[in-house]
C-alpha cells in the first residue's frame, strides 16, 4: 500500500534551518503531485507548499515564500522541504501528502495520501 514517511523535524532556534524529507513507497511517485502541510496545536491543517509531478511547477503559501524551498527526486521517490530563516510561528507538525492532479493545490481535501507527520519546533 501507499506509504509516505516524513523525517527531518526537530528543535531549532529562530533564524535556523531544517530540511524535511518525505519518502514515498507503494505508488508511482513520478505520477503524483506532492504537497507539504502543517498543523499547529489548536489550529487547522494549513497548506505550506506543493510541487508538480514533473517538478516544473511549485507553489508556496505567502507565509513561507522566500524562506522555504520544495524539491523532489523522482528517481529516489523522495520529496524535500528546505526551511530557512525559521520563525517561532513555523512550529507545527509537518505532513507530506500526495495527489494525482496539480490543480487547486492548496485544498487539503483533494490529497489522496498522507504521512504521519514530523514535528518542527522553533524557539525564540
Amino acid at each position: 500500500q501507499v506509504q509516505l514517511v516524513e523525517s527531518g523535524g526537530g528543535l531549532v532556534q529562530a533564524g535556523g534551518s531544517l530540511r524535511l524529507s518525505c519518502a514515498a513507497s507503494g505508488m508511482t511517485f513520478s505520477s503524483y503531485a506532492m504537497g507539504w502541510f502543517r498543523q499547529a496545536p489548536g489550529k487547522e491543517r494549513e497548506f505550506v507548499s506543493a510541487i508538480s509531478a514533473s517538478a516544473l511547477s511549485t507553489y508556496f503559501a505567502d507565509s513561507v515564500k522566500g524562506r522555504f524551498t520544495i524539491s523532489r527526486d523522482n528517481a529516489k521517490n523522495m520529496m524535500y522541504l528546505q526551511m530557512n530563516s525559521l520563525k517561532p510561528e513555523d512550529t507545527a507538525l509537518y505532513y507530506c501528502a500526495a495527489r494525482k492532479t496539480y490543480s487547486n493545490i492548496r485544498n487539503r481535501n483533494e490529497y489522496n495520501y498522507w504521512g504521519q507527520g514530523t514535528q518542527v519546533s522553533v524557539s525564540s
